[in-house]
Formats: C-alpha cells, sequence, structure tokens
C-alpha cells in the first residue's frame, strides 16, 4: 500500500486529505484491540465528499489511518492544543478516551520513528511537492485541509460542533481574502452553522504549510459528520443530506479559487 496518493491539477487550490485513509498494515493491527480495529476516528467519505467539486484542483490524500500515524500532527510530539484533551502523533486512545492498543502494545519511540519514516514523511513530501508545484505555476499555492468529526465528543469539546469549522490559527496561515471567502461563504449558506477559530483551529499541516507572505496559504475545514452522514457503525453516507452538503462546498471552493487568483495577479 502506498502512503500517498496525489491527483495533480493545474489550478491554485490543493486538497489535503490527511484522515481519510483506513489501511493498517498488519504488524500494527496485531497491536490494535477491538476498539482500535473499529478505527472510528476515521474522516468518512471525504473523498467522495469533495470529488468532482473543483475543477483543477490537485488532491493529496494519506492512504493510512491516523492510529498509524496521524499526518496532521507535529512529527516532534508537540501538542497542538496544550492543556486541552487530543490525540497526539501514533495516538493510544480515540476521540472518546478509550485505550485503542491491546496492554502491553503501545508504541515505544523506535516504532514511532519507523512510522514516521514510513507514513508521515511520504505524506508531506508529496503534499509540499504539489504546492512547489502549484506556486510555480501560479505565483501563490492554496491548501484547502479538508477534514471531518463527529459532532458530539465530550472527550474533546463541550456540546454540539458546528458545521463548519474554519481554522486560520488565528488568521496567520492565509491572507484575511482567504479566510473572508471560506467565512464568508459558510455564513451565507442557509440551514448551516459555523465557527472560525473555534475548537479546531487548524492542525500542524495548515499551521506548517501557511506561509501567506510567501505565496503560501493554508486553511483547514472540520466538518460535522451529522452533516452528511450517520455518526456510528456502519458510518454509512447520507445521500440527500451529503447532495446538499457538497453543493455548499462547491461554493466555498468556487469562492477561494477566484480570491486564489486575485492573489495570483496581485503577486504578479
Amino acid at each position: 500500500m502506498e502512503a500517498v496518493t496525489v491527483v495533480p491539477g493545474d489550478g491554485p487550490v490543493v486538497l489535503g486529505m490527511p484522515h481519510v485513509g483506513t489501511h493498517v498494515p498488519p504488524e500494527v493491527a496485531d497491536a490494535l484491540n477491538a476498539q482500535g480495529l473499529g478505527l472510528a476516528d476515521t474522516d468518512w467519505h471525504i473523498d467522495r465528499l469533495y470529488d468532482g467539486l473543483l475543477e483543477g484542483a490537485t488532491v493529496v490524500k494519506a492512504n493510512f489511518h491516523r492510529y498509524v500515524i496521524d499526518a496532521n500532527r507535529d512529527p516532534t510530539g508537540v501538542s497542538l492544543y496544550p492543556g486541552q484533551n487530543t490525540t497526539g502523533l501514533c495516538p493510544l486512545t480515540d476521540f472518546d478516551g478509550n485505550a485503542i492498543y491491546l496492554e502491553g502494545r503501545e508504541p515505544g519511540p523506535n516504532e514511532i520513528e519507523r512510522r514516521r519514516l514510513a507514513w508521515h514523511v511520504p505524506y508531506h513530501a508529496a503534499l509540499a511537492g504539489e504546492l512547489a508545484r502549484v506556486k510555480a505555476r501560479h505565483g501563490v499555492a492554496l491548501l484547502y485541509d479538508c477534514h471531518s468529526i463527529r459532532s458530539r465528543i465530550p472527550f474533546l469539546f463541550e456540546g454540539v460542533l458546528p458545521d463548519f469549522n474554519v481554522g486560520t490559527n488565528g488568521g496567520t496561515t492565509c491572507d484575511a481574502a482567504v479566510e473572508e471567502a471560506v467565512v464568508g461563504t459558510c455564513r451565507e449558506t442557509e440551514g448551516y452553522s459555523s465557527v472560525l477559530n473555534g475548537r479546531f483551529k487548524g492542525g500542524w499541516t495548515t499551521r506548517h504549510y501557511g506561509r501567506p507572505l510567501e505565496g503560501f496559504h493554508a486553511i483547514q475545514m472540520e466538518l460535522a459528520q451529522s452533516a452528511y452522514m450517520l455518526e456510528k457503525a456502519p458510518w454509512s453516507w447520507d445521500d440527500g443530506k451529503a447532495t446538499r452538503l457538497r453543493e455548499a462546498l462547491a461554493g466555498v471552493l468556487a469562492r477561494l479559487q477566484a480570491v486564489a487568483e486575485q492573489l495570483a495577479g496581485a503577486r504578479g
């Protein structure tokens, strides 16, 4: 199994998908307990949800599951949200705080490093390469990092998550026009709730690649899974909800691409 799948496009927008993969190599699967083998914390159907919404977009998709190693975490292991419940580079629990490994089979430092080199490094090499290619072509590259999560997870946050959770790490990872394009479209879309830099402010990917002064803009979209699917096993796609959400996301991406083209023109 290749660590990453890349679909190159000729436009300025790159769609990152670090958590849609479900591949778990046998040596990792053997160490997981029944809870871990359920793969509950997958960003289910994200590739299907965005498929075909923006002509010319580049797609970079991790094929491995986040329980193998989390492609949206700092490779040094530093927490994205100090003082808050979260999961790390090689998660030991699921999003509800339940252990995912058999007792005594948790990965140690050497195993974590092995997984980093085998999975995390190739994903980010591919993502960095595509962003560089896109920027060379357009003068800017805009990374839209695609995520989803259950709308109710008391271990991670109180209450119910909004439908659209936009993260720019306090406005530092992209030009203000990029942020407004996404946030404005979400707010204007009837029937959906949204928040900017709420519980999810952008993961390591958004923070690492977002260098707007250099022409690299990054923004994270964390969708509540209740907006398009069943939030429990078997994690089924809801065609009615998903069709409506795809229309909303197409609007977000179209506006985003227009802003990217404006930024490219300004740099040119």
